[in-house]
């Protein structure tokens, strides 16, 4: 995963989001075994990873091999050098999906729980899935700071309220809400297996399950 990439939380979660899934028309075909991508971006503690986790738990279930690429651990390998910057974070994410598309081409079930705050970098992670034909889901953990700096699993929010720079995504640094994602989660007042059931469910829709 580090050359592919080299390359190119603690409160309930539930969903309120009675519209139900938002999809797209412009996605490939699939069968059952076909890879696919699941980026799940959101606020730090929005809950992105812990429903990542229980999803590969149920696909796993089900014998489909699973490759969860966690922002920070990538950060640790295939993004060495890169900071903070928005030119740093864009090549963070390009890199991440790049690897992700060329995992799930070789059939793997690839979640990838990163931020992703700029649009434009989410926008070409997404036309490259597509110019490879490379099934590919976005979703929304679309938690509000205000329920995440509760949370804060990592004491990023307490670091900022403590007037530490941290350069906070949704705080004192941008994060741009994806205007149509294929799903979108409110994990205000539901629980994560309600969370990853529905984004099962769509993937079952989808035919890639």
């Amino acid at each position: 995963m580090t050359d592919l990439a080299s390359q190119g939380a603690t409160a309930p979660l539930t969903d309120s989001d009675a519209a139900g899934p938002r999809t797209r028309r412009d996605k490939p075909e699939a069968t059952p075994a076909t890879g696919f991508t699941v980026w799940l971006t959101g606020l730090p503690s929005a809950g992105k990873t812990t429903i990542a986790t229980a999803l590969a738990g149920l696909l796993r279930a089900t014998g489909r091999r699973v490759q969860v690429l966690d922002g920070d651990e990538v950060r640790a390998t295939g993004s060495l050098g890169l900071g903070f910057s928005r030119a740093d974070r864009e090549t963070h994410v390009r890199r991440v999906g790049y690897a992700a598309q060329r995992m799930a081409a070789r059939g793997a079930c690839v979640l990838v729980p990163v931020i992703a705050p700029y649009a434009g970098s989410r926008a070409a992670v997404r036309t490259r899935h597509e110019a490879e034909a490379t099934p590919y889901v976005e979703v929304h953990v679309a938690t509000p700071v205000e329920v995440c700096s509760r949370r804060d699993v990592k004491g990023l929010y307490a670091q900022q309220a403590a007037g530490e720079p941290t350069g906070l995504t949704g705080v004192d640094d941008p994060y741009e809400p994806p205007e149509s994602p294929d799903l979108r989660l409110d994990t205000r007042d539901s629980t994560v297996s309600a969370c990853a059931g529905r984004l099962y469910a769509h993937l079952m829709e989808r035919g890639l399950v």
